[in-house]
């Protein structure tokens, strides 16, 4: 089952560029997005998030990504339309500084959440890992710690899914368009899910002690991570979006 966390095949430079390169690149969309209050800026850290989807090759898994964002995004649109009372009374209970509210946030919300995401999806987690640890000096046990659990996501998710399908071939009604009721038809799935992602946890830990995961050092991969020049080209477009979201 593809994951918008898998590993995205490619030649770019992107994908060559060094993992803390391109960790470095997403934190400072992350802080250019954060810092900007204007919309447009906004819109533009998005448009640049696409474009940078459309030059790695994969401009569907980035429009995925920005759809299921968007969604969460709209709900925050309507929240803070409906708590936002100041200013001039437009439309029902939405005002002006509720709507210039509610859509700064909404896209804020869009342009902090996908560069992470993305980064993910060009570097692989292993290489992330064995980078941190060799250049940011993180401890491997945090390193290999993060990088497992983001790649159960995928585990869990296609767990689930199988589980929600065994049900339905019982005839559990899963198909209901009440939200209401698919809810509590799944919270006793989580049950059923715990048990093996414990049991799949258990059988990891006991593999990675077994290959001398409490021996680990930096020095103990076998291939290194240098700094080139082409890394802080890949790190500048995201400095030019911290200091135009600091002016915007």
């Amino acid at each position: 089952m593809s994951s918008v966390l898998d590993y995205s095949e490619g030649h770019t430079s992107l994908h060559r560029a060094n993992p803390v390169a391109k960790l470095a690149l997403a934190i400072c969309v992350c802080l250019a997005a954060f810092l900007s209050q204007s919309p447009l800026m906004l819109l533009g850290i998005i448009a640049f998030l696409v474009a940078t989807g459309v030059y790695a090759g994969m401009l569907r898994r980035t429009l995925a990504l920005l759809a299921g964002f968007s969604l969460l995004a709209l709900l925050m649109f309507v929240v803070q339309t409906a708590l936002v009372r100041q200013g001039t009374p437009l439309l029902l209970w939405v005002t002006d500084v509720g709507l210039q509210t509610g859509l700064r946030v909404a896209l804020r919300l869009v342009a902090f959440a996908m560069p992470l995401v993305m980064m993910l999806s060009l570097t692989r987690l292993t290489d992330l890992a064995n980078a941190s640890v060799e250049l940011l000096h993180v401890p491997y046990r945090y390193a290999f710690t993060i990088t497992t659990a983001l790649r159960f996501v995928p585990i869990f998710s296609d767990q689930m899914s199988k589980i929600v399908e065994a049900q339905t071939a019982r005839g559990v009604e899963f198909d209901t368009p009440n939200p209401l009721r698919k809810l509590h038809l799944m919270l006793p799935l989580a049950a059923p899910l715990l048990i093996s992602s414990v049991a799949r946890a258990d059988a990891t830990a006991l593999a990675a002690e077994e290959r001398g995961f409490y021996l680990r050092r930096r020095s103990s991969s076998y291939k290194r991570y240098p700094l080139v020049a082409t890394d802080a080209l890949c790190v500048l477009p995201g400095l030019v979006l911290v200091v135009l979201g600091i002016l915007f």
